[in-house]
């Protein structure tokens, strides 16, 4: 069933588990993640970044919107990293249920005047918006966003909620969009999330999900994340098993090519969904 946001979040809040928020960029991922949630009774959201938008194309939203509505686990339509004021109407038009606005690189007044514009239309419309302050980390060309990462002020995150009025807050506390090198060695403020999460009370999300160490990820849940962006763990799966069936060359259908690539990216976003303690979850909702 196709749900908002808010109500998707809402309920991962109660109940002290993440929604895993997948980045999708074509129509076999997207099928293959719909397959692998039902599976294993799990809601979550497909994330379709701005650039993701552009490959696609916006009319897929649409076809998106079907497969939700027949879906047997709750789902929410999610713009990604939204830029601009006009993405986000854009973001409305086509059907999204949930927007993200990201001014975290702009000044703090600049990013809650924008921020706060957004949730005065998605709220207009029934959508929930996400907010974030504070940057992650970027370590690659392919990485969508970010930069230097600057973690998040606990106190300018209470001020941020109260003037905005986000339905819930992505919060940097050492994370990175992209892939970590083999000789770096990542690290989460799981301090820094307890402090935040004792001040602020709508649901916190952690962007740069990928390649962080599941130990840290299964804190981050424990200590109030109720959802975790992954985009580059799953196309990596995705495009390293497409990879292996492209070095025959007689092949050349893409029901043939495709099937094992879904079949590997589904294993992996399936130990994501158990990781995040959103397997059979759906029950609640």
């Amino acid at each position: 069933m196709l749900i908002s946001g808010r109500d998707l979040l809402a309920v991962a809040h109660a109940n002290d588990f993440a929604i895993p928020a997948f980045n999708v960029s074509d129509y076999a991922m997207m099928k293959g993640l719909f397959e692998v949630s039902e599976e294993k009774a799990a809601p979550f959201i497909v994330a379709i970044h701005p650039d993701e938008v552009r490959h696609l194309g916006v009319e897929s939203i649409l076809a998106i919107r079907e497969r939700a509505h027949r879906s047997s686990v709750p789902v929410a339509i999610h713009w990604d990293h939204g830029g601009s004021y006009e993405q986000i109407l854009v973001a409305i038009q086509a059907g999204f249920t949930s927007v993200m606005i990201d001014g975290s690189m702009l000044p703090f007044d600049e990013n809650v005047a924008i921020t706060k514009r957004v949730v005065d239309a998605a709220h207009a419309v029934g959508l929930s918006v996400e907010g974030e302050l504070g940057t992650i980390g970027k370590l690659d060309e392919e990485a969508e966003e970010g930069g230097e990462i600057i973690y998040t002020v606990p106190s300018e995150a209470v001020d941020f909620v109260q003037k905005t009025g986000v339905d819930s807050l992505a919060i940097a506390i050492g994370t990175s969009h992209g892939l970590y090198p083999k000789n770096m060695d990542p690290k989460l403020r799981i301090d820094l999330l307890q402090e935040i999460r004792e001040l602020v009370s709508i649901p916190l999300v952690l962007h740069g999900g990928s390649n962080n160490p599941d130990t840290e990820i299964a804190q981050a849940v424990k200590h109030g994340v109720n959802k975790i962006n992954i985009s580059s763990d799953i196309k990596v799966a995705y495009h390293d098993a497409m990879r292996k069936e492209l070095a025959d060359p007689s092949l050349r259908e893409p029901n043939t090519i495709q099937p094992p690539a879904i079949a590997a990216m589904k294993l992996v976003a399936a130990q994501k969904i158990d990781l995040f303690d959103a397997a059979g979850k759906a029950a609640l909702y």
